[in-house]
Order: structure tokens, then sequence, then C-alpha cells
């Protein structure tokens, strides 16, 4: 067999391509402007974390599958769609960077404190909170959290005065059952709970 050995390279479709690098944009996009969170290890990812984390995988993938074979790019699709799905990037690029500084600026000014609240519940079960405070007004949000560490929203929230932070103060209570938890606030006689206070932890 002579020294030149033909090679072969795998070429990825430029519909295929562009649809796996906007597809994983969306997800980043959709995360920056969400209330989820996401438990690593006992380590708490706030949604805007979690956004930039994805922007920055969905990035490298378009990068990665763009040099796969290079004719696997938006730019060989027909006029049209390429226009659009460079357009389309470009705006989502930007809506998951706003997001998720608008999020990162957010638990800078309010100080957020996030904490995995012990013990677990039924199936591993966790709640876990998000205590902020700004001026003279303390609030809270408590989310459940099952075994794959996402939590797609909150399932309660709570408005204290003075900026008081019942779980950090240890004012609180979560008892379990076997179908779930329950979370109660307590404030004090100077900083009460003006708004919520319990929450239902579900872990579906």
């Amino acid at each position: 067999m002579g020294a030149g050995r033909a090679q072969h390279r795998t070429r990825l479709s430029p519909a295929v391509s562009t649809a796996a690098g906007i597809g994983s944009l969306v997800l980043a996009a959709a995360a920056s402007w969400s209330s989820l969170l996401l438990v690593v290890q006992g380590r708490v990812i706030p949604g805007w974390g979690v956004s930039a984390a994805l922007l920055v995988v969905s990035l490298v993938l378009r990068r990665a599958l763009t040099r796969v074979g290079r004719p696997a790019d938006a730019s060989t699709l027909p006029g049209k769609r390429a226009t659009w799905a460079r357009l389309g990037s470009i705006l989502l690029i930007v809506t998951a960077v706003l997001g998720s500084a608008r999020g990162a600026v957010d638990d800078l000014v309010s100080d957020a404190e996030y904490r995995v609240l012990s013990p677990a519940g039924p199936g591993g079960c966790r709640a876990v909170v998000r205590e902020t405070s700004f001026l003279v007004i303390g609030n809270g949000e408590v989310y459940a959290v099952g075994r794959t560490g996402l939590a797609l929203g909150e399932s309660g929230s709570w408005t204290v005065d003075d900026g008081y932070r019942p779980v950090a103060a240890g004012t609180y209570e979560l008892a379990w059952e076997r179908d779930g938890g329950h979370l109660r606030i307590s404030g004090t006689g100077t900083d009460p709970v003006v708004r919520g206070g319990s929450a239902d932890i579900d872990c579906g």
C-alpha cells in the first residue's frame, strides 16, 4: 500500500450544526431569565451562573461543529436561512449575557446568600433557600431540589421587615413527611414577617 492514505472527515449537515448551536443558545438564554438553580455536591449555582456556563459551552460547541468538516457552517445554508440563523444567534447571545449580568448584579447588590437546609427529605429531596436584603426589607425564596440537583422555580417566598434573614438567624422550622416537607419562617417582635412565611417543599 502506498504512503498516501485517503483521509475521511466526518461532515455534519448545515441544518444539524445550526440547530445544535441555536438549541444550546436557547437553553442559555432561558436559564438567564428564569428562577432556576442547580445544586452540585452541596454547592448552589444560581440561574445566572448556570446560564453563563451554558453560554460558554454553547459557544465552544458552535465553534467545534463549524470545524468538523468546514461545510457544517450556517454560511452554507440558503441565503435567507443563513441570515436568520446569524441574527437569531446574536439575539440569543445578547439575551443570555444580559440575563446573566442582571442576575449577578442583583445577587451582588442584595447580598444574596444561598443555603441547603438539613435534613434532607424523602428520596433525597432538599430545601434550598435564597435570602437577600435591601434597605429595610429582607426577602427569601425556597426551592425544592430533587436528585437531579435542579430546581426550575421557587416553591415559596417571604418578606421580613428591617432586612432580617430568618434562615440565617435560625428562626425557621423544616418538617418532612412521606409526601413532602413544610418550611415555616418566623420573624421577631421587632422584625416581623410581613408577607408569606410558609411553603410546601415537593420534589415531585
